[in-house]
């Protein structure tokens, strides 16, 4: 189904002449119905939260293999905090950090977390991920759909890709600022056992090991549905 079938489910008459104009104008569906679909749930979203994509599931079901009952999780870079509340919403009393620099991001996914009922196992931080948000916390699982478009390829984005926040794609000249600091940063927040999973773009899987072998883990990356390096697991060495 199209943005435009989809749309047509959502409204009709001239609400729905209104907003096939929008989108005609380059604003993406999901800003214009105000929610979207992911891994089986709705989650509300606005204009501060980057769009949920089927590809990001992936990140979400391996974040299930290793989170394991009562355990915590630390999602950075939220949003609209679809990833960590889809996984402690199936996995029995995990509990969740979320971690996001935009507060009107935030406020989408406190809304999330109450629509989909997980509001009681689930803190919410609005902070730069660049700042140490995580303190003294130990984590069992570090997640992040962070930022990892390069500054050239954000010219070239699709037009309905541009009018989703940049703060939420460009992730510095090649991509792969916040997974070093991560990685450097972050490893201390881990527990004796603890991962790191992080979404990443389909042309950086060698980038991506060569972060986690400079840093002492051991990664694994993982193929979206599509057949594109879609998931990387670091387990510390």
């Amino acid at each position: 189904m199209n943005d435009i079938d989809i749309l047509k489910l959502y409204f009709e008459g001239d609400t729905l002449s209104e907003k096939l104009a929008e989108y005609e104008k380059g604003t993406p569906a999901a800003y214009l119905i105000g929610e979207w679909e992911f891994f089986g749930d709705t989650y509300k979203l606005n204009e501060c939260c980057l769009i949920p994509r089927c590809d990001t599931e992936r990140v979400v079901e391996t974040v299930i293999s290793r989170l394991k009952e009562g355990q915590r999780l630390a999602d950075i870079c939220a949003g609209s905090g679809c990833i960590g509340i889809s996984a402690i919403k199936r996995v029995k009393n995990a509990t969740c950090l979320s971690v996001e620099i935009s507060a009107k991001a935030l406020e989408a996914a406190r809304e999330n977390a109450s629509l989909n009922g997980v509001v009681d196992r689930i803190s919410f931080i609005n902070a730069d991920a660049f700042k140490n948000p995580l303190g003294d916390e130990r984590l069992d699982v570090i997640v992040s759909n962070p930022p990892y478009i390069t500054t050239e390829a954000m010219e070239s984005l699709d037009e309905y890709v541009k009018k989703e926040p940049s703060i939420a794609l460009h992730g510095g000249v090649d991509g792969m600022d916040f997974y070093r600091h991560f990685a450097s940063e972050y490893k201390e927040n881990l527990t004796e056992n603890g991962v790191m999973i992080f979404e990443i773009g389909y042309d950086q899987e060698d980038k991506i090991k060569d972060v986690a072998q400079k840093n002492g883990f051991k990664c694994t990356v993982k193929k979206d549905y599509s057949g594109n390096p879609r998931v990387a697991l670091f387990e510390k060495i």
